[in-house]
């Protein structure tokens, strides 16, 4: 029986990602769209078979680069297209990079870093993939977001060690411990480089690595770097609830605003729910009861669920205006409720100091 549910676990959670990417290159002489530099920590091993020269296998040494990508003008909003098979490659219509650079250590990492920092002046946003994710489908998905969010600061990614597979499931719930210590140091490096804000953005899994990073500071005593951190942003987090509230207790005071996007028709997280026994995950809880008491908003994105209702926020243009503010997104979902971004505030519900808001899409005015 549990074989069963793992294979059809696999099968829904295959939507974690877009259609397997690899690094390909905007053609020589080609112009490029808009170029989008992603800052990368990776804890993922070293493979020259792939484009990317990042595998799936756990590395214990931190590694730092910067990926320019570029993001193609000619597409619907929330996407990534990538280049087909045996098809040309297009940079007005499809995701591609322009180059790719390596540092050969952390402080070569920091001093780069901080020049995009002092350059762009706005808040550092760190994105922590999901599940059955590669390199390269991770690295664009952040500069998806940065360029559909128009983030004006500096953008890092933290590329963990995936499988990319489907049926990875357990090699991924793995990783994602072996991972926190590596997000912990990314962390540490990028606060060194002198934002004056963090934000943290993490989907399905990698929200399970950002909270044990955050509790490792907070274990550490790391007030310096967690303070820096102004605003998290977990989107279908796939954690249990239990293990959420124990470290939520670890961080103590949690940085504000604590977002946590969740939709009760994530077909991902109703399956790796059962999986454990459970009946909710974090990310598809359907009231903020079982949170009672932590200063968190819950967005109920149920009415937006397509698919797999795995991530909404990304594909979502409507959800993407909400996050147009990154650090401000408490405030636009206090104050958007008449459809400026096509999203109406609906039911709110708040049990000691947490609050869930139901959000639904603006009808047109016949309906």
């Amino acid at each position: 029986m549990l074989r069963r549910v793992v294979f059809v676990l696999a099968i829904v959670l295959a939507g974690c990602a877009p259609p397997r990417a690899t690094m390909q290159f905007v053609p020589q002489g080609a112009k490029p769209g808009t170029v989008e530099s992603i800052f990368v920590g990776t804890t993922r091993e070293l493979d020259p078979t792939v484009e990317s020269m990042l595998g799936f296998g756990r590395s214990p040494v931190m590694r730092y680069g910067k990926v320019d990508v570029s993001v193609p003008p000619d597409r619907p909003l929330g996407s990534i297209p990538l280049p087909r098979p045996h098809r040309p490659i297009d940079p007005a219509t499809q995701f591609l990079t322009v180059d790719r650079t390596l540092y050969n250590d952390a402080a070569g990492f920091r001093s780069a870093l901080g020049r995009e920092i002092a350059r762009k002046k706005g808040d550092t946003v760190i994105f922590v993939h999901g599940f059955n994710n590669n390199a390269v489908e991770s690295t664009y998905r952040m500069a998806q977001f940065g360029h559909d969010l128009k983030i004006p600061g500096a953008l890092v990614h933290y590329a963990w060690p995936s499988r990319a597979s489907a049926l990875g499931y357990v090699y991924d719930r793995d990783s994602a411990i072996f991972a926190s210590r590596g997000l912990e140091q990314l962390l540490k490096n990028v606060e060194s480089a002198g934002p004056e804000k963090v934000v943290l953005v993490a989907h399905s899994m990698g929200s399970l690595i950002t909270m044990e990073a955050m509790s490792r500071l907070a274990l550490q005593g790391n007030r310096k770097v967690l303070d820096r951190i102004a605003g998290v942003i977990l989107m279908s987090p796939d954690i249990d609830v239990d293990v959420f509230k124990g470290q939520a207790a670890t961080i103590g005071k949690l940085p504000d605003p604590f977002i946590i996007f969740t939709s009760k028709k994530d077909k991902a997280l109703a399956l790796s729910a059962r999986i454990t026994g459970q009946t909710n995950r974090v990310g598809n809880l359907p009231d903020p009861t079982p949170l009672a008491g932590l200063k968190v908003t819950l967005v109920d994105t149920t009415a937006f669920s397509v698919g797999g209702g795995h991530f909404n926020v990304a594909s979502s243009p409507a959800l993407l205006a909400i996050l147009g503010n990154i650090s401000g997104v408490d405030d636009a979902l206090a104050s958007d409720g008449r459809g400026r971004t096509g999203v109406i505030t609906g039911a709110m519900l708040t049990v000691q100091n947490t609050t869930q808001i139901i959000m639904s899409p603006v009808l047109p005015r016949n309906q």
